[in-house]
């Protein structure tokens, strides 16, 4: 029998934020409150990663301008890495520089070769104030990047440069889920 709750069971599905909502490109605000809101918003968090089937989520992707992530993500090896970080720093990358495809919550259906370090550490705490250290390799290590990103009001298309970047610029110009595609509420 499994001890403790899985991720998410108690939380509620929120509407993902996309690319040209002003909260994604600006840095978020530091946690401060350790309550039963930050529990909720981390449940809350994975029931909409999990929904949107993602490996890690930001809390500014769902609206919320606080410093929180969580992630499910594999690593190279497959192993699985499960939790959450508040008030995240990352402290070390390195390792080899690796352009891999990646894509976002905030940009569905798209993604890009973006260039992470295969190495990561991330510190932070858990939602009850407790400190945490997160090392992360290969594909963990381009999540946690991923996400650290997101909290200072980054998305991976900032990292793109030359035809990739315009590329993916003009893509999510085009995509159905961009607002100035749409007129009316419908899509034009």
């Amino acid at each position: 029998m499994r001890h403790g709750s899985i991720p998410g069971v108690r939380g509620r599905v929120r509407p993902l934020t996309l690319l040209g909502d002003p909260v994604l490109g600006a840095p978020c605000a530091e946690v401060t409150d350790f309550g039963p809101a930050l529990s909720r918003l981390v449940e809350d968090l994975f029931a909409t990663m999990y929904e949107a089937r993602g490996v890690g989520l930001a809390a500014n992707q769902v609206g919320e301008s606080l410093r929180v992530f969580v992630y499910d993500c594999p690593d190279d090896e497959d192993v699985r890495h499960l939790g959450h970080v508040v008030n995240p720093r990352l402290v070390e990358t390195g390792g080899v520089s690796v352009r891999g495809p990646e894509g976002c919550l905030s940009l569905p259906g798209l993604e890009a070769g973006t260039e992470r370090y295969d190495h990561a550490v991330v510190e932070g705490f858990t939602v009850t104030g407790e400190p945490v250290t997160v090392h992360g390799t290969g594909f963990f290590a381009r999540c946690l990047q991923h996400e650290c990103d997101h909290l200072q009001g980054r998305l991976y298309t900032d990292h793109l440069t030359g035809w990739r970047r315009r590329r993916a610029l003009r893509r999510a110009a085009k995509a159905p889920w961009n607002r100035t595609n749409r007129t009316d509420q419908g899509v034009s």
